[in-house]
């Protein structure tokens, strides 16, 4: 009987485990390394005040995250840019209908090493530079020192909209240097005094010297009121209308008194 009573104990300690593990919510987030701070911030506050509720992140860029919605290894995708017809179509063949939330704002920020005398840039020069023609810092006015073009891997939705807003759709020059993330631009450009990348906004740190376009700085005031050249909105997407613990974490994020001050935290631009 002894023994039976402890095997009942035993067994009831297992169902009240495996109810908890039942019940406990998972979400799974994938994709853009620009969101990827913003995303972070975000379920740290949003754990905190529902620790029944297990948020897993990575990034990999707006294209995996889009690639995980379509092959539905993820509840969440985080993307820098617009989903594409394409994607739309691979998605709802797998009987996905991607939605899209828009969550903050950013700019792209063109940046060099800090001992570079330039401190603004056209977009035309922009351009010359990342289809090779500018080749030495001395032909906009900067010093005597050939010019080491850093860009993101065709993955990357800050590629895309860079690819679009900046190149007009022209390639960006084969003797660029690709980087996987911002955090690995800001990396290279601050040990390469020759280098220029470009990040999102919220990637900004004092080890870099952002560059004006056009004469406009990129900031919140610029993004929101659209005078920036290269700005955009910054997404999450649902392989369908969100329930359950997917939907309230996307009401927190988009919630002005909520997860929309951690926008803010993160460097990026809240929605209101």
């Amino acid at each position: 009987m002894k023994f039976k009573g402890i095997a009942i104990i035993i067994l009831a300690l297992a169902l009240c485990f495996t109810a908890s593990a039942v019940w406990a919510g998972k979400i799974e987030i994938k994709g853009s390394t620009t969101v990827l701070p913003i995303a972070q911030k975000v379920a740290e506050a949003y754990m905190k005040q529902n620790p029944d509720v297990k948020i897993s992140i990575s990034g990999g860029g707006s294209g995996n995250g889009i690639k995980a919605l379509i092959d539905g290894s993820t509840d969440i995708a985080d993307s820098s840019r617009f989903i594409k017809p394409k994607e739309v179509k691979l998605a709802v063949d797998k009987g996905r209908y991607p939605v899209p939330f828009a969550v903050a704002y950013d700019c792209i920020v063109p940046v060099v090493h800090s001992s570079n005398n330039i401190k603004g840039i056209t977009m035309a020069q922009l351009k010359d530079i990342y289809m090779g023609k500018i080749k030495n810092w001395k032909k906009i006015g900067g010093p005597d020192r050939p010019v080491v073009v850093i860009s993101r891997d065709t993955s990357s939705g800050t590629y895309e909209v860079w690819h679009k807003k900046v190149m007009k759709k022209e390639r960006v020059f084969p003797g660029a240097l690709l980087q996987a993330s911002n955090g690995a631009i800001v990396q290279a450009v601050s040990k390469n005094k020759n280098a220029i990348g470009y990040i999102g906004l919220g990637y900004m740190t004092d080890s870099v010297k952002a560059l004006s376009v056009n004469k406009i700085k990129g900031s919140a005031e610029t993004t929101l009121n659209g005078t920036y050249p290269v700005s955009r909105p910054l997404y999450m997407f649902t392989p369908g209308w969100p329930k359950g613990d997917v939907l309230k974490f996307i009401n927190f994020v988009m919630n002005p008194e909520k997860g929309q001050k951690y926008v803010s935290d993160a460097g990026y631009v809240p929605l209101y």
